[in-house]
């Protein structure tokens, strides 16, 4: 084996500044690696607390530092709830569409880097009959002749300075960003999900309780205007009645559209028709979780798929800044062909026929009217751009746990203030109800204590969904456990991310 001092001066001279070259590349754009964001100690203007107030008699923990729940909405402890999820999930064409163009970019990669990285090889034949034009000087004859070729052709280009590794890594970079887009639609499928059948859940509820204040209000219109016909009230008191039970009226049809629409929807994303909307479940047997984790907010940055889309978009965009480079150093190419040819078919294919080549192309670029620095200098404007979004994306994060949180706190004091009234209301017309069948008091009084209590109702019946609803926010806003973390199965993304740093690799 030769080694390096065997080679001429110039030639170690050559090889030595080609190495110098190639590993420079490796510096010719940003690392790709995020910036450093802050650390809050809390992730909202307060700090939160360790616990909700009581609300239905059911307590909510946020456990700091606990890990991210895959498949958290099981935890509502509805095997109706999970059937739905696992039907959307399956069926769902949205869901099904980005699939397939994860798997499209993801062939687009394995292209790239097999014609970018690896020579081309090509076999060519051709068969031609060409009539010559006839020479005045040698005669009147006119020259026919057959051509006889048949070719093997390489082509390779070294990629001396990274260009199309680089290259490569932007495109790989760029299908985990569509990686992470996926595991990004597949939760919020699963969060739109559950919160639809949550909410038409409790839409249906305060239907009902809607119906029945309605049919009382009604009663008691009537009941008013058989008293104005006797003269025992007055003409107000009459209009009033009235007034209120064509109020009560009047916000049923939004009530019920707003179910219907969510019916619809909720339909849609399970993969169905909207004639074929699922039966409403029932708001009681749906389980608040009553331990809700809170990643911290390091953890954060790699539990969210939006982020890691913004990590992934960040590389792909430093890969940019070093093709941008690597295009105005030289360009190296080697070609070579070998096959038969003749002017006949006994002649093309003997040794006589025998015919190659092989050749080297160097490519240096000189001027090209700044064009060049111009597309470098437009890379790392993009990639500060990326930066950019990179962090409003994590303030986001921030942001949006921060909200949750507040909302489940919040949720859980008026659910326990409403859940108070309307047990005081219920205890108020079960009493007055006893006491209008022993005939104390009249049917009036029955029916406003039967209102109060219908009313805080459905007070109620709204901060029990609003709590059921913005707890899916929250789990779906602490993301995806990584895959690295013993246990834990691979989300979708962290295993499309591997599919696609494997084809980079191989």
């Amino acid at each position: 084996m030769a080694t390096f001092a065997a080679f001429p001066g110039h030639l170690r001279l050559t090889l030595l500044s080609g190495a110098a070259l190639a590993l420079a590349a490796c510096s010719f754009g940003p690392n790709g690696e995020p910036p450093a964001m802050p650390q809050p100690a809390h992730y909202g203007a307060e700090a939160q607390p360790t616990q909700t107030v009581p609300a239905q008699g059911i307590t909510q923990q946020f456990v700091v530092g606990a890990k991210a729940v895959p498949e958290w909405w099981k935890l509502y402890q509805s095997d109706a709830l999970n059937a739905l999820v696992d039907e959307g999930l399956r069926n769902s064409p949205t869901l099904a569409a980005t699939d397939k163009s994860l798997a499209a970019a993801r062939e687009q990669l394995r292209a790239q880097i097999g014609s970018s990285m690896l020579p081309t090889i090509d076999l060519g034949g051709q068969a031609t009959r060409n009539r010559a034009l006839a020479i005045p000087e040698a005669g009147p004859n006119t020259f026919l002749y057959d051509i006889f070729v048949g070719q093997l052709q390489a082509h390779y280009t070294f990629d001396l300075f990274g260009a199309s590794r680089l290259a490569d890594a932007a495109l790989a970079a760029r299908v985990n960003v569509q990686a992470y887009q996926f595991d990004a639609a597949r939760r919020a499928l699963a969060a739109n999900i559950v919160t639809a059948a949550i909410t038409s859940a409790a839409l249906h509820a305060q239907i009902e309780t809607t119906e029945r204040l309605v049919t009382i209000a009604n009663d008691q219109a009537r009941d008013t205007q058989r008293r104005y016909a006797l003269g025992a009230v007055s003409h107000a008191d009459q209009l009033s009645a009235q007034q209120s039970a064509a109020s009560l009226s009047a916000s049923l049809p939004g009530l019920k559209q707003q179910w219907l629409t969510t019916r619809h929807a909720l339909a849609v994303l399970l993969g169905r028709t909207p004639d074929a909307a699922p039966d409403d479940l029932e708001l009681a047997q749906l389980h608040v979780p009553e331990q809700v984790p809170v990643v911290v907010p390091s953890e954060l940055l790699r539990t969210r798929p939006d982020i890691q889309a913004a990590d992934a978009a960040l590389k792909a965009a430093a890969a940019d800044v070093g093709v941008a480079t690597a295009q105005m150093f030289p360009s190296l190419s080697l070609s070579a062909s070998m096959g038969q040819g003749g002017f006949s078919w006994p002649v093309a294919l003997s040794g006589a026929g025998a015919i190659w080549s092989i050749g080297a192309a160097l490519s240096q670029p000189l001027f090209h009217g700044g064009a060049l620095f111009a597309q470098r200098r437009a890379a790392v404007d993009t990639y500060d751009a990326t930066v950019s979004q990179y962090k409003q994306t994590v303030l986001a994060a921030f942001q949006n746990v921060a909200d949750t949180l507040a909302a489940l706190q919040h949720d859980a004091q008026a659910l326990d203030a409403a859940n108070v009234a309307a047990r005081s209301a219920q205890g108020i017309f079960d009493e007055t109800s006893g006491r209008y069948r022993l005939g104390a008091v009249p049917v009036s009084a029955a029916r406003s204590s039967e209102q109060q209590f219908r009313n805080a109702r459905l007070d109620e019946i709204r901060y029990t969904g609003a709590r059921l609803t913005d707890t899916a926010a929250l789990f779906q806003a602490m993301g995806t456990p990584p895959a690295d973390e013993a246990g834990v199965p691979a989300p979708p993304a962290s295993t499309a991310a591997a599919r696609t740093n494997d084809v980079l690799r191989n």
